[in-house]
């Protein structure tokens, strides 16, 4: 079985590592948050009396990084679809399960890479850890993050046949989902329905975590985070491998 799960695992990093574009445009959009936003509102943040807004925001922008990226993992499934993959590798006398976690964590280490990387993008632009022993448990909230968006996304692209429904249904979750989080802005001194909403989101949990462990500010406290990013992980793990066990390719 692990070969078969490294086998799978293989095939994903290739074809990610072949698309040399993909790999360009996925740092375009969050580069343009950390520019715009980052620099941006850095003087209105610090007069406000919270410090350097780059040091706050850059956490939200991994999480984001990472999540879009493995959000939109799922459309592999409608193109093996499309194009047969799927179908050969469903009447492989292989457990289901092992067919979605290999692609899966094929999906989550990419999306986990390009997460490293824009960190050390960060770093360029002046961002600094507050404490460096930290790092080791800020990657594996990442990873956490990664396979669980994944596991969904593959979930949704188990019932989704269509591209332009799955780009329609990626949308509909990814927008609200980041901008109603903890990723751009504090959450102490904003609205109580914002607190709220941002309270049953779970991405403000992995923004809190990853961003406890960078800079050492933190909205929920870690075992509130972890537990909740626990919970997450194994949601979206049972979601995704339930529907892709229902899957007719």
């Amino acid at each position: 079985m692990l070969s078969i799960l490294y086998q799978l695992w293989l095939r994903q990093m290739k074809r990610f590592l072949r698309s040399g574009l993909r790999i360009i445009m996925g740092f375009v959009q969050p580069l343009i948050y950390m520019v715009a936003l980052g620099y941006g509102l850095n003087s209105v943040f610090q007069r406000a009396g919270n410090g350097s807004y780059i040091q706050f925001i850059v956490p939200g922008i991994i999480v984001q990084t990472i999540m879009f990226s493995s959000m939109f993992w799922g459309a592999n499934i409608i193109f093996d679809k499309q194009f047969g993959f799927l179908k050969e590798t469903l009447v492989a006398p292989v457990p289901r399960i092992i067919i979605m976690l290999g692609n899966s964590l094929g999906g989550a280490t990419i999306s986990f890479l390009q997460g490293i990387i824009l960190f050390g993008i960060a770093l360029a632009f002046g961002f600094r850890p507050a404490n460096w022993s930290e790092l080791p448990f800020t990657f594996l909230c990442m990873a956490m993050l990664a396979l669980a968006v994944v596991s969904f996304s593959a979930g949704i692209g188990a019932v989704v046949n269509d591209m332009q429904a799955f780009v329609a249904v990626n949308n509909f979750l990814l927008i609200p989902l980041f901008f109603l989080s903890s990723a751009l802005y504090p959450l102490d001194h904003v609205p109580k329905i914002m607190r709220l909403i941002a309270s049953v989101n779970p991405i403000s949990y992995h923004v809190d975590a990853v961003r406890t462990s960078l800079i050492g500010v933190s909205h929920f406290g870690l075992p509130l985070d972890m537990a909740v990013i626990t919970i997450v992980l194994g949601l979206f793990l049972y979601f995704g491998s339930y529907r892709f066990n229902r899957l007719q390719a």
